[in-house]
């Protein structure tokens, strides 16, 4: 995204955050393309035949974000690390739904390729992670929104670095220390 359209994404974030309704319709055309890049990025971390497709997923999201217009958008990078987040929680409750419908004996119709194709570990996985996440919150917000919006939402160090009021060199630090915890957590988890 040029630096032109990042500034009227900017621009029109707080046009909308200031009560402008109509800057929400001129934002979308502008963030379109970067939030179906975003939701390809997640799609491809799910496993082949996910139920929810990637235009689904971009349209789940801006309901939320429809939602959360009193969020205080700062900028850019701040607006695409709520959409990375929230494209998270609707894979991961999305996750939790079909564990609890394996788990519970509720039933629906899928056709056989479908069913072939659910596999309970990956949705275990998406819970797992999030929960890993939560945890890492719990000791340190900072490394864990900079996993989100670098991994999840696709922003560069410069982006995060500019969303969290640090440096770039601060937010490389947090990634790398991030990793190495979310890896432990993980791992004493699957020990259990």
């Amino acid at each position: 995204m040029s630096t032109a359209a990042s500034s009227e994404v900017t621009q029109l974030l707080l046009a909308w955050n200031n009560g402008d309704h109509s800057a929400f319709d001129r934002l979308i055309p502008l963030v379109h393309s970067e939030l179906h890049r975003l939701a390809r990025r997640y799609m491809r971390d799910e496993r082949a035949g996910h139920v929810l497709q990637t235009t689904a997923l971009v349209n789940e999201a801006y309901l939320r974000l429809i939602d959360a217009r009193r969020a205080g958008w700062q900028d850019r990078a701040h607006f695409f690390g709520i959409a990375a987040r929230l494209m998270r929680r609707i894979l991961v409750d999305f996750a939790r739904e079909r564990n609890y419908q394996k788990r519970s004996g509720g039933t629906c119709r899928v056709a056989l390729e479908e069913a072939v194709a659910v596999s309970s570990k990956a949705y275990a996985e998406v819970v797992a992670l999030d929960e890993a996440l939560a945890a890492l919150a719990e000791v340190d917000q900072r490394k864990s929104r900079v996993v989100e919006m670098r991994f999840f939402g696709g922003l560069t160090e410069r982006e995060i670095a500019a969303a969290l009021a640090v440096s770039p060199e601060t937010v490389r630090r947090d990634w790398r220390l991030a990793k190495s915890w979310l890896l432990r957590w993980l791992n004493e988890e699957n020990s259990k």
